[in-house]
């Protein structure tokens, strides 16, 4: 696959503003809802938003646009802080929120009503949609459009003080119910919900929209490229009606880019909340997520979802993307970053016939195959060991290139062995293999000429450790889960995670940091978990093969 850097349409943009000096310095932000955690298509965003004002010498503001308090909450904001954090990015000054404006938004909106461009409705919600029209037919004016400034005032004055029910009554804008812009239909500014904030506590009953608050806060910051995915396009001239109508200092302009779409992967909040809320997966960080806090526990990498992000570009248009780029990404990092060590997942025991049973052989073996700066490690060689059980046959045939009884293989930066005879248990299963050392084969080729038929991974049974291994594998078996009218709950895949607690690691491995990444050499890659390892309970997650299985 090749590792080029995609376009950006959105640099050029921005190179022009500079150079035109339409503006002086870039001013970007990235503004997530706290309503979940964030996912492969926020840290696109993310990398979007700082990385062009860092690529410019810019700023970039992190702010929350916490206008819903039903679905919000403390946790989701600290899950994103710690997200923006991991993948490598800083924001300018404070961490900001949309609820810190509120009083500003509502002196606003009340300037929208003095000027004969807001009005309080009492249609309800199955009334509104009736007089809203169709994309192919026009709305009606609601029979409450007419109502006087002075009435209207008051009633937004009586909304705020929490004299209505919720429902009851909304604030919406004056613009044009017959326009073919749906968003534009006078939309709804201020609806009554008497609800907590989880800022503001109870100061506020009445709380204002997305499209009202989102460009007015742009405003109120001095946001120069205001970048948001391709389905804002059509709130582009809602965003523009209320910057020209209001009294603000500054005047933002939005720019949309296409969002990301990985196949096999589903990025819709209100769906990862359902996997989470009916236990298909552990929480919102289970490493099969596409939560930004899943792939980092899975043991991805920041710098490979910044290149994956770079890799695809940002675009006009919305598409599909193969996650399979972003696995490449991921192996490509930590193929060049990743020490290797030996484990295996399901092991046989081998017993080195001629080799003393109360010697420990030290053996050195470097921690990258390229990279002298990782260093080498130590690992202790011994008569017992163990082996993959899919790496020895009684029986195969020549391209078979691993243990066969009577045939040589080499044990990775060990001894040449030759398998000689099985141990069967009362059920006839394989439960050792017995097996004796070629001599002087440490570092060298066999003196009879005869060579091993390939190499494979062990580890000693006296002083290897035993480990839980989680195999994670991805979630869906479809590569477009949630399209159509499907249940996207029916492409679940049933292998998706495989856990093995007999493993066996070279000691070593139960010294490692949690998310400390590994290549298990012919395994694939492997990281600590996040939580759940420690040295008296080692615990590694699968981050991904050594090469991509999906491709047939």
């Amino acid at each position: 696959m090749e590792n080029t850097a995609a376009s950006n349409f959105l640099q050029s943009i921005i190179s022009d503003d500079l150079n035109s000096g339409r503006v002086t310095e870039v001013l970007t932000r990235f503004p997530p809802e706290p309503n979940g955690y964030l996912h492969i298509g926020h840290a696109k965003s993310i990398c979007v938003n700082f990385g062009l004002a860092q690529a410019n010498g810019g700023r970039c503001n992190l702010r929350f646009d916490d206008t819903n308090p039903e679905k919000e909450s403390q946790e989701y904001i600290e899950s994103i802080l710690e997200d923006v954090r991991w993948l490598g990015f800083s924001w300018n000054g404070d961490v900001r929120f949309a609820s810190a404006y509120f009083q500003q938004l509502y002196d606003w909106a009340v300037y929208l009503v003095e000027q004969g461009n807001a009005y309080v409705c009492d249609l309800d919600a199955e009334q509104a949609r009736e007089y809203r029209g169709t994309l192919t037919e026009p709305g009606c004016n609601s029979p409450y459009r007419e109502r006087s400034i002075a009435e209207n005032l008051d009633l937004l004055a009586r909304m705020k003080a929490g004299e209505f029910a919720e429902g009851e009554k909304v604030l919406r804008a004056k613009i044009d119910m017959a326009s073919p812009n749906m968003n534009m239909r006078d939309p709804i500014l201020y609806r009554i919900r008497k609800v907590p904030h989880h800022q503001t506590g109870t100061d506020w009953v009445i709380y204002p929209t997305y499209d009202f608050a989102h460009g007015q806060e742009d405003a109120i910051e001095g946001i120069t490229h205001s970048i948001c995915t391709l389905e804002f396009e059509d709130h582009r001239p809602l965003y523009d009606w209320f910057i020209e109508h209001l009294p603000v200092q500054h005047r933002p302009r939005q720019y949309e880019f296409g969002r990301l779409n990985p196949s096999y992967t589903i990025t819709s909040k209100r769906k990862l909340k359902q996997l989470v809320d009916e236990g298909v997966v552990s929480g919102w960080d289970d490493p099969r997520m596409p939560t930004i806090s899943g792939m980092r526990r899975r043991g991805y990498t920041p710098a490979a979802i910044r290149k994956f992000c770079e890799m695809i570009g940002t675009t006009r248009s919305d598409g599909v993307v193969d996650v399979a780029m972003l696995e490449f990404a991921i192996r490509e990092d930590l193929n060049e970053n990743a020490p290797r060590a030996m484990a295996v997942i399901n092991p046989l025991k081998v017993v080195l016939t001629d080799y003393p049973e109360d010697k420990v052989e030290w053996l050195r073996s470097p921690n990258h195959p390229v990279r002298e700066d990782m260093g080498e490690r130590q690992l202790p060689f011994t008569r017992e060991i163990y082996i993959d059980r899919d790496d020895f046959r009684e029986e195969a045939n020549k391209k078979y290139k691993r243990l066969v009884l009577g045939k040589r293989v080499r044990l990775r930066n060990a001894y040449v062995i030759e398998a000689d005879h099985v141990e069967r248990d009362a059920a006839g299963n394989i439960t050792e293999v017995h097996a004796h050392t070629i001599a002087n084969t440490l570092g060298e080729n066999p003196e009879d000429g005869i060579k091993p038929k390939g190499v494979i991974q062990w580890v000693s049974a006296s002083h290897g450790k035993q480990a839980e291994v989680r195999l994670y594998d991805r979630l869906f078996n479809h590569e477009a889960p949630d399209r159509g009218d499907g249940d996207f709950m029916a492409h679940i895949n049933p292998d998706s995670l495989q856990r093995v607690t007999n493993a066996w690691l070279e000691p070593a491995l139960v010294e490692a940091e949690p998310e400390q990444c590994f290549q298990f050499e012919r395994e694939g890659y492997f990281v600590a978990d996040r939580y759940d390892h420690s040295a008296d309970r080692p615990v590694f997650n699968k981050t991904i093969g050594l090469r991509d299985t999906w491709d047939s």
